[in-house]
């Protein structure tokens, strides 16, 4: 089965939205042992820009208006991801244990809904 592992952390600390703070020096090459470690368990993964990058495009009552920024304000935001193959909940659960932080934050576990059968031959 397919987790998604969302990191969420106080994006402050990493020195502006293009993430180039010195703790990237330490953070970055964290992350990429993790990936080798990971394997054939992990399908993707990537870390996102800060939100000052973000657009979000919302629909209300079937009319649509763009938003610069994410939608919510809070004291931790979505830094990036990790698509990862896991017999069980447990196990993305311990995977989720090793995912490199830069201070404080969660790493939200959440299954992926599987592709329904012939859908995915037709995209």
């Amino acid at each position: 089965m397919q987790y998604l592992l969302l990191i969420y952390e106080n994006e402050e600390i990493f020195g502006g939205p293009d993430k180039t703070g010195p703790i990237m020096a330490d953070l970055g090459p964290r992350h990429f042992a993790f990936s080798h470690e990971l394997g054939e368990k992990m399908r993707a993964g990537a870390g996102l820009k800060g939100t000052e990058a973000a657009t979000t495009v919302r629909t209300t009552a079937g009319k649509q208006t763009i938003h610069d920024g994410p939608f919510a304000e809070t004291r931790e935001q979505l830094g990036g991801f990790y698509l990862v193959e896991a017999e069980d909940l447990d196990a993305a659960i311990a995977i989720a244990r090793k995912v490199p932080l830069g201070k404080d934050g969660a790493i939200e576990v959440r299954p992926v809904l599987p592709m329904p059968p012939g859908l995915a031959a037709k995209r």
